[in-house]
């Protein structure tokens, strides 16, 4: 499988600076977080950025955060589907979000997430973006996201056709399901991203932080992988790590050990 960078494995480079690591890396594919698309000029800007250095542009990251049902929220994400679509992505990765500040109603928080898609698909469908529902590991469940397992972000997904909303397989976040197999095998046709990064203890004070390079955790790679491949994905392997040591890292060497790594654990770049 191909590789692909994602910005925040080295957050305190530019987009320029990790447009030109991925290319001196031998790294064919990129998934910017909007924040640096917006330090690089805008999407348009940045889209000439990344075609001067003959990248594709694997994701998005990120919309979502829906779940308090506010038009706001789905103004943002109306933005986020223009960008995806300037960058010329068609997968706009979604963290639906927690639950609404003082509320314990998670039942309702998930009805959102829902209705919201409901709202967004036509709109991204429109512009040939797919919304891409990405699962977060459970501990995340009160802050950032209240879809917790690959089953559920399907379940969300269902009701639309698969190019209008797709799904993320992030290895850090589904690793531990153990319905994670059958649950891939019924996501084909559906995966819109294959994210990896590995499960380190102990986790850090901010658990947000906790991933490791690939092969320096417990996550099981290669089935997973395997997995992904029979469901019939065949774009790249989005390596996405927070780690505060990671991002002190000179970025030119953090990119190389992305690259090693990916070599021995998931194969030719």
């Amino acid at each position: 499988m191909r590789l692909s960078l994602n910005t925040a494995t080295i957050k305190k480079a530019t987009l320029a600076q990790a447009a030109r690591l991925c290319s001196e890396n031998g790294i064919t594919g990129i998934g910017p977080w909007r924040d640096v698309v917006e330090a690089a000029g805008g999407a348009k800007a940045a889209r000439r950025l990344l075609d001067q250095h003959v990248l594709t542009v694997t994701s998005l990251c990120r919309g979502g955060f829906v779940t308090t049902g506010s038009a706001a929220s789905l103004d943002d994400n109306r933005r986020a589907i223009e960008e995806a679509a300037a960058l010329g992505t068609a997968e706009l990765v979604l963290v639906v979000g927690g639950l609404a500040e003082g509320s314990k109603d998670l039942p309702a928080a998930r009805a959102n997430v829902a209705r919201a898609l409901e709202q967004l698909v036509p709109y991204a469908s429109g512009l040939g973006v797919r919304l891409a529902i990405e699962p977060l590991h459970p501990m995340f469940c009160a802050d950032r996201a209240v879809v917790s397992t690959l089953g559920q972000a399907l379940d969300l997904a269902e009701p639309f056709a698969p190019h209008e909303v797709g799904v993320v397989v992030d290895t850090y976040h589904v690793w531990w399901d153990p319905q994670l197999f059958a649950q891939i095998s019924r996501a084909e046709g559906r995966i819109s991203a294959y994210q990896v990064c590995d499960w380190v203890v102990p986790l850090p004070a901010d658990m947000l932080l906790g991933r490791g390079h690939v092969g320096d955790g417990h996550i099981d790679f290669a089935p997973i992988t395997d997995a992904v491949r029979r469901a019939g994905y065949t774009g790249h392997v989005e390596v996405e790590i927070f780690n505060q040591t990671i991002w002190d890292t000179d970025p030119a060497d953090t990119v190389k050990t992305v690259v090693d790594r990916h070599l021995t654990h998931l194969g030719p770049v």
